[in-house]
């Protein structure tokens, strides 16, 4: 296994709060550095230089920790060169679930065949809407999720009209629609979802409902 160092804001153990994995314990891996600046971030330390942690040393930490799965987060994962090494190296090592949680501005296709792309599509509210990689749409696999984090009922529709136009929940192993908190109560967005009978997830951040990072 390659000593290739990454740079890395922290890594912890948690709750996988934001996707259909949501309630496993998790390993985290958060890798340093982020393009966007969304309105609603609640990771800014993500934006941080990080420190250089050798790859083989990371896969090996999260095999030690026992979590059910791994998931590598930022900042923007995609960003770093040493991203797809180490995501392939900690999927070889664990053999098990690896997620990687993406804000859709990279292009998608350099995660590995095995490894969960859980992309963001940011909408108006986020502030950061047009640094979208759309092409993105076409490059999903069936073992990915979509991630719409809306911040009111504007957001709401702009983003319906995207997941009818592309046809998202066809692409994809899941649509997940998460209220801004705080902000859009959930019941709001719940609401609004069961009166379109839109194929969408209502999402709310567990590991933070459970009093975790």
């Amino acid at each position: 296994m390659s000593d290739s160092a990454i740079q890395v804001c922290e890594t912890f153990v948690s709750i996988q709060g934001e996707s259909t994995y949501a309630g496993l314990p998790c390993f985290f891996i958060r890798l340093a550095g982020c393009n966007l600046s969304c309105t609603y971030c609640d990771t800014p330390q993500g934006r941080l230089p990080g420190r250089p942690i050798p790859i083989s040393a990371l896969a090996r930490k999260c095999r030690a920790s026992g979590a059910a799965m791994a998931e590598i987060t930022g900042g923007e994962p995609l960003l770093q060169p040493g991203f797809r090494q180490l995501s392939s190296a900690i999927l070889r090592t664990t053999h098990k679930p690896v997620l990687v949680e993406t804000n859709g501005s990279c292009d998608i296709s350099a995660v590995p065949e095995g490894v969960v792309a859980i992309v963001d599509i940011k909408t108006p509210g986020s502030g950061m809407h047009m640094a979208m990689d759309m092409a993105n749409v076409a490059r999903l696999r069936p073992i990915d999720e979509v991630k719409f984090v809306v911040v009111d009922r504007k957001d709401y529709e702009w983003a319906r009209r995207l997941v009818r136009r592309h046809n998202l929940a066809d692409k994809c192993h899941a649509v997940l629609f998460s209220p801004v908190s705080p902000g859009l109560p959930p019941a709001d967005l719940a609401a609004w979802i069961l009166k379109d009978r839109l194929p969408v997830r209502l999402q709310l951040q567990l590991h933070k409902l459970a009093g975790m990072r």
